[in-house]
């Protein structure tokens, strides 16, 4: 991130709006890298959580430099703090609105690049938002049909600098966790995959969030597992990234986890249930992850979970795991 005098010589201000969670982030980054190649003289600033900065940090333009220059905190649906106001250019990578665009309005930007609303008069003529569409694709459409290039290929992270949680090395990592019932796997079924593969000689650890500490202890003593698989409650967002980076294979629903193995290129097997992965899913081009989804569709945010994610059976994830190439065979192979 630049500062001091080196931002001096940007006197123009990108503000770009996509206050959301770390798969919305990463499910950004072709988009983000877009912007930055398109408008290299502007300052580029994120309006997001600060909690996504070390992430932010790691995607660079096409020239290697940063993507971003700074991440400004910022929370859903509220009114961008003052700093980011008067901007040269804003845009929104945040929703189809007419809520984020009125955010945006309010700030007073001179231009914008966003979709079509009709509640938003001032975006008509923009691109037309289609339901259905794939997250990454869907924001690269929305900044090539307004003149901005965006490839959605360019999805590819390095992960951070430093070492990564030991017991991760080369093992398969469980992420059983997820922001709403809905799309979270029930705990005995992980115990079941996870037993499973300890039994083929696979070493495993166990990450999650503060909240989801009792979850992984639970997983683990039902598998056998030691207490220090359990990486759940110690790890940040810096360091969750260096594991899964540093991890043979990745397991776990639709959540952030799951693209931040597909942005470190670590193979995985994705859980899917109430969101369909046409839409949230891994490029299928890639070839390293095994998407299971049996084929419904539901509220992503409800209390229990989904008819389609109860569909899929231990069998079958133990089945893809099988035959998963993990990174150690992708290096092989390559």
């Amino acid at each position: 991130m630049l500062v001091g005098r080196e931002l001096v010589a940007l006197a123009r201000r990108l503000v770009i709006l996509r206050a959301l969670g770390l798969g919305d982030l990463l499910t950004a980054v072709p988009a983000l890298r877009a912007l930055a190649d398109g408008f290299p003289q502007h300052e580029r600033i994120l309006a997001a959580p600060d909690a996504l900065t070390p992430l932010a940090k790691l995607i660079t333009a096409g020239d290697g430099s940063p993507a971003l220059h700074r991440v400004v905190h910022t929370r859903e649906l509220e009114p961008l703090p003052a700093e980011l106001s008067r901007a040269d250019l804003a845009v929104n990578l945040h929703g189809s609105g007419p809520e984020s665009h009125r955010l945006l309005l309010g700030a007073q930007p001179a231009t914008t690049l966003w979709f079509s609303h009709p509640d938003i008069p001032q975006s008509r003529g923009a691109p037309a938002w289609r339901p259905g569409e794939h997250e990454v694709a869907r924001w690269c459409r929305m900044l090539t049909e307004q003149g901005v290039p965006a490839d959605p290929g360019r999805i590819d992270l390095l992960p951070p600098e430093g070492p990564a949680p030991a017991a991760a090395v080369g093992a398969t990592l469980v992420h059983p966790g997820a922001a709403s019932r809905a799309r979270r796997w029930p705990a005995e079924r992980f115990a079941e995959v996870v037993s499973a593969e300890r039994e083929a000689a696979r070493e495993v650890v166990l990450t999650g969030g503060p909240d989801e500490v009792d979850l992984c202890r639970s997983i683990a003593e039902r598998a056998g597992l030691s207490p220090a698989a359990v990486l759940a409650g110690s790890t940040d967002l810096t360091d969750l990234a260096r594991a899964v980076g540093a991890a043979d294979r990745v397991l776990c629903g639709d959540t952030g986890v799951a693209h931040l193995a597909t942005a470190l290129g670590t193979p995985s097997v994705l859980l899917f249930g109430p969101t369909a992965p046409s839409e949230w899913g891994p490029p299928p081009s890639l070839g390293r992850h095994r998407v299971l989804w049996a084929g419904g569709t539901g509220d992503p945010h409800a209390d229990e979970p989904s008819r389609a994610l109860l569909e899929i059976h231990p069998a079958e994830v133990m089945t893809a795991l099988r035959h998963l190439p993990g990174r150690a065979g992708l290096r092989r192979a390559a």
